[in-house]
């Protein structure tokens, strides 16, 4: 009881002393999407959808934060409660609601926020699922609401989609072991019927809700492929950087104006910081000329292709800032308050805001900058620990949780590819993970102490 007191108390604590939520540019847009119905395609679709759900019961985006809120929290009362909870559990419960990943990040309306919440609900519910595996009425309730979960998870966060096999291989697992008295030909395929069963309906359900929500897009929408060239760009642009002498086979036969802009004035613009510095270097960008994506693809193929090992040190330097963060002053930590466009500020019904309580909370979270609390390297350090100590257990619960944190690390790989910018932000879900894993594990120390 002790650590569910904590655990409800810090969730309350965090709604309370943040509402009603803080709202950076691209979460105005978000909810003014969610207020009209029409989608740029410039942020996930669910985003707003589930804002302009929250909006249309309570203005605002109250209800979209307390959603956020709920999802944490109950995710980590869940797991402490399979853990056998201690008081040691719940003096460790307090401390982790102290740091700004339970303190702040649940009231920002972020879709990493919505993302990191989404993973660790949906493998909370699978670990309760795996308790109860032999007990079919206490599985497919808990199965059916890890699914949920997932989906929306892999709808905030497309690179996301990367928990949707891990799970199935965690369900698969925990099958086999729920049916370890079966003879072997039907053990194998029970766990692999289950897997499966499992990763093509999340699947499945994940596609249709993209489909679904696509049709909200605005016409003629492109951020998909925008988004796509400036990553292409900044390869392109880093790999020059690297190699002066790089030749550009591509763009030097289709569009020698832009070889010359990525030479000079794109490498002028380029930052491992966030590559939406290179936007003004470029004239088809500033322009809205998308007519050089093709070639700008071509061309970043051709760099793979003929130089993978350029491409490789290109995409690991970025990375290397996204994993590190190792200017806070430039990769944005945390944002409290509310601010963005005017006309979407006034489309979502928004005021500027900035109160001394949103300076409060941003100082106190800004005070944990260059420690471990926003250190994407320890974490994944106690992740890597806590990953070996639950495989060696391997309970029904302790597979479900070895997955989240696996899922954690695919995620945060996954932008070895598409990092673009070093905010801290962008692998909160892997922290997030973690810090859930940790509370189960030290609230079952002495299961795996045995």
């Amino acid at each position: 009881m002790a650590t569910a007191a904590a655990v409800l108390v810090a969730g309350a604590a965090c709604f309370a002393l943040n509402f009603p939520g803080h709202l950076s540019y691209d979460s105005v847009v978000q909810l003014s999407e969610g207020r009209t119905g029409v989608y740029s395609g410039e942020h996930p679709p669910v985003m707003s959808w589930l804002l302009g759900l929250a909006d249309a019961v309570w203005p605002g985006a109250a209800l979209f934060v307390a959603l956020d809120v709920a999802m944490i929290y109950g995710a980590l009362l869940a797991l402490a409660w399979l853990g056998r909870p201690t008081w040691r559990a719940a003096g460790l419960a307090a401390l982790l609601a102290l740091l700004p990943q339970l303190s702040v990040y649940p009231a920002i309306v972020w879709k990493d926020v919505l993302f990191g919440a989404s993973l660790i609900a949906g493998y909370a519910c699978l670990a309760w699922a795996a308790e109860g595996w032999l007990a079919p009425r206490r599985r497919w309730p808990w199965l059916a609401a890890s699914v949920v979960f997932l989906v929306l998870g892999a709808l905030a966060r497309q690179n996301g989609a990367v928990a949707l096999p891990v799970a199935a291989l965690a369900v698969a697992w925990i099958a086999a072991k729920g049916v370890g008295a079966d003879k072997s030909g039907a053990r194998t395929w029970r766990a692999a019927s289950s897997g499966l069963g499992f990763l093509a309906v999340t699947g499945a359900l994940t596609l249709t809700a993209s489909a679904a929500l696509s049709t909200r897009l605005q016409a003629g929408s492109d951020a998909a492929i925008e988004a796509w060239q400036a990553l292409e760009l900044g390869d392109i642009v880093g790999a020059t950087i690297r190699d002066p002498r790089l030749d550009l086979p591509v763009l030097h036969a289709r569009a020698p104006g832009l070889e010359a802009e990525v030479r000079v004035p794109g490498a002028r613009a380029f930052s491992p910081v966030r590559l939406d510095t290179l936007e003004p270097a470029f004239t088809e960008l500033r322009d809205g000329d998308d007519s050089r994506a093709p070639v700008i693809a071509a061309q970043w193929r051709d760099l793979i292709l003929r130089h993978p090992l350029l491409y490789l040190r290109v995409r690991a330097a970025a990375f290397r800032w996204v994993l590190t963060t190792p200017r806070p002053d430039a990769c944005g930590l945390v944002e409290t308050g509310v601010d963005g466009p005017a006309e979407e500020m006034s489309l979502a019904g928004l005021k500027p805001r900035q109160t001394p309580r949103d300076d409060a909370i941003g100082d106190y979270a800004l005070a944990f900058a260059g420690t471990p609390a926003f250190s994407h390297v320890a974490f994944s350090a106690v992740g890597a620990l806590l990953l070996v100590v639950l495989l060696r257990r391997r309970r029904p619960a302790d597979i479900a949780v070895a997955a989240l944190l696996a899922s954690g690390f695919a995620f945060a790989a996954s932008f070895a590819i598409i990092s673009i910018a070093c905010d801290y932000r962008y692998l909160y879900a892997l922290d997030l993970s973690v810090i859930a894993a940790a509370l189960y594990a030290f609230a079952s120390m002495g299961d795996l102490a045995g």
